[in-house]
């Protein structure tokens, strides 16, 4: 298959592989790597066709844009003979178009003299159009790629555009600019990037089931999926404000997606009013309907996690009595009771389990602690919650100081990929407590490092 240069964005660099993958899978395009490190910003693939190219690039988030490969080499020696060797073929098809080169060098800098006198290196080709800075027929760009602190690139490319990306969205969805957002929302390029891992569509469903102001759901509607979601607090369904009220919906109106928002409603995970097409025991293999879950469940630091039901014994009425006389009032808030983050991560694939159809993903995010073996240098591995049902597709990290969030990207196992007694087993398993008054800081260890700065007491 044909080479491609895909020019990435160098940040969240863990995420932009399994985007790029997504997107293939999405798509139905056949893809290879035959270059892919995270310290580069240059990415070269083996893909069918130009066109096949263009519409993988076209809603990528993390890449900035995709090229024909022309040439590469480690120096321009090498890159020119690159050149010569396997891009000449192209060049009497441009001959009379109207054509410009540009330089990109990642790392490095060059004076407009040098710039200048780079490009007229390449005047041997015979491209006689005439020179065109906006909107050419042929736009070629030389790339340099410096290692850090190096003065001479490692890797210099030359690539001929195809498609620019998606990327003008997290722009678009700024949250500065965005009507309504809390201090939870989720960063509107990472929200964008997990509608892609998740592959968000259209003529496709998607649930978000601690949906806040709706992050995930403008993520997915902007990429043509239908969405809706939940949250247990009624608050944030409901929004703020009098006259010029801010919501979930004043978000949809704001971008022009209210076509692609379903609802919104009050319920939390353990008691959600959804139900799929068969329980646990009914033929479970089988899937759902919904086509995508995407979510960033609480971590329980501002305060611990919470499900609905009652602290107290269900066989004291008094407090079971008031509840019902008083749940039709407007502004109620129902009780809830502790809640087992591990607990929490179980519900969620079991949730997936049998609401995903076969195929459909779960994209969830999941916090833990940066722990570091003695030396103090590698990290111990993270424990990943699993589901029989649920294959993980992949793993992506976004680090901050002592600790990290991660992007876990399951999918639904089809019948035939699902270990029958492995999914008998997790059926007739006791789901573990969530908690009847236990100390949050028991139900949740993630808590409990957090706010002992990640270290263990002394004992």
């Amino acid at each position: 298959m044909p080479q491609y240069l895909v020019r990435l964005a160098q940040t969240h660099e863990s995420f932009r592989k399994a985007e790029l993958e997504a997107l293939a899978e999405l798509a139905g395009i056949d893809i290879r790597f035959d270059f892919y490190d995270e310290d580069s910003p240059f990415c070269i693939l083996a893909l069918p066709s130009p066109t096949a190219a263009a519409i993988l690039i076209h809603r990528s988030i993390l890449s900035l844009s995709i090229h024909e490969l022309w040439a590469q080499g480690t120096d321009y020696a090498t890159l020119h003979a690159s050149n010569h060797a396997a891009s000449s073929i192209f060049w009497p098809h441009y001959a009379t178009s109207s054509f410009r080169f540009t330089l990109d060098s990642y790392r490095g800098s060059r004076s407009t003299a040098t710039q200048r006198t780079i490009i007229d290196s390449f005047s041997y080709m015979p491209l006689n159009g005439r020179i065109k800075m906006s909107n050419p027929d042929l736009s070629l760009t030389i790339f340099e790629d410096f290692a850090t602190g190096s003065h001479e690139p490692r890797a210099l490319y030359l690539g001929r555009l195809l498609s620019l990306s998606g990327r003008i969205a997290k722009t678009t969805y700024d949250l500065k600019k965005r009507a309504y957002i809390s201090t939870t929302s989720m960063d509107a390029e990472l929200a964008l990037v997990t509608a892609n891992v998740a592959l968000a569509a259209p003529g496709k469903l998607f649930y978000d089931p601690f949906s806040g102001t709706g992050g995930f759901m403008v993520a997915g509607a902007h990429f043509g999926a239908s969405v809706w979601g939940s949250d247990i607090d009624g608050r944030s369904i409901r929004g703020k404000g009098g006259k010029a009220k801010k919501d979930v919906v004043s978000n949809m109106v704001q971008y022009g997606l209210t076509s692609r928002y379903l609802d919104g409603f009050i319920a939390d995970l353990t008691n959600s009013p959804i139900r799929g097409a068969r329980g646990p025991g009914e033929d479970a293999a089988r899937g759902g309907w919904l086509d995508g879950i995407m979510c960033d469940p609480p971590y329980g630091v501002r305060e611990g996690l919470k499900v609905l039901g009652l602290k107290r014994d269900p066989g004291e009425n008094r407090e079971r009595l008031a509840c019902v006389d008083r749940y039709m009032e407007e502004g109620y808030i129902p009780p809830k009771r502790p809640y087992s983050f591990e607990a929490m991560l179980e519900d969620i694939l079991q949730f997936a389990a049998v609401m995903l159809v076969v195929g459909g993903r779960l994209s969830m995010w999941m916090p833990t602690a940066n722990e570091e073996a003695e030396n103090g240098e590698e990290q111990k591995e993270l424990s990943i919650p699993m589901h029989p049902a649920l294959g993980l597709v992949s793993v992506c990290v976004q680090p901050f100081n002592k600790w990290s969030r991660r992007l876990l990207t399951y999918r639904r196992l089809s019948p035939d990929e699902i270990s029958p007694e492995a999914l008998s087993a997790m059926v007739s398993h006791k789901k573990r407590a969530h908690g009847n008054g236990q100390n949050a800081d028991d139900l949740n260890d993630f808590r409990r490092k957090y706010f002992q700065g990640f270290k263990e007491p002394e004992t």
